[in-house]
């Protein structure tokens, strides 16, 4: 049983790290809570602080999702690594750091992913870039990639863990964009700026 706590509470412990709030905090000198939509993901640190900003956001919370996938699967197998992603993706969505009031997954998400399977990886960033350069909003094409997340995976012929865990972050993901839903069918959803020299 220890074979997969432990490793899953340290990839918790490690997903929980709120690389955007402190991105906004060092280079801002805000609480990104207070900001925007309130909630801890780089795109509202890209949109109220800039590209820069954003950035070092997206990196820091890209980074400890795919540095627990990777070191997990090297050392364990693709089995463990599977489930400590979950909990890397679940830890910084529900950080005990922070109240458990965290971003929606994707960044995480998208690091686990590029560890497991690069190219579904690849393939996810072309779509997610294609709709954000189309319609300039991030949630459209966090979603978008979230469905078919789980497609991809099953027609590229992954291992079955991961199809499972496709599947599950799959909906995780769109779950945590239920606001974002609303907004979209309402026609109120913001889109993002490309012009901003932050």
């Amino acid at each position: 049983m220890s074979e997969y706590l432990i490793p899953a509470i340290i990839s918790y412990l490690i997903g929980s790290i709120p690389f955007s709030l402190l991105t906004a905090k060092y280079l801002g000198g805000i609480d990104i809570r207070n900001y925007g939509s309130g909630n801890t993901g780089a795109t509202n640190v890209f949109r109220t602080l800039g590209k820069k900003a954003g950035a070092v956001a997206f990196l820091g919370d890209f980074l400890k999702g795919f540095i627990v996938a990777i070191i997990v699967r090297n050392l364990i197998g693709i089995d463990v690594a599977v489930i400590c992603s979950f909990f890397a993706i679940l830890g910084h969505c529900y950080p005990v750091f922070l109240g458990f009031k965290g971003g929606k997954g994707v960044a995480t998400g998208a690091g686990t992913v590029f560890a497991l399977y690069p190219i579904v990886g690849l393939i996810l960033v072309f779509i997610f870039i294609l709709i954000v350069s189309f319609s300039r909003i991030v949630s459209l094409a966090s979603i978008s990639a979230a469905v078919l997340f789980p497609i991809l995976s099953y027609f590229m012929n992954t291992h079955k863990y991961f199809l499972v865990f496709s599947i599950f972050i799959g909906l995780f993901v769109v779950y945590r964009h239920k606001a974002n839903i609303r907004r979209l069918i309402s026609g109120n959803e913001s889109k993002i700026s490309f012009k901003s020299t932050k």
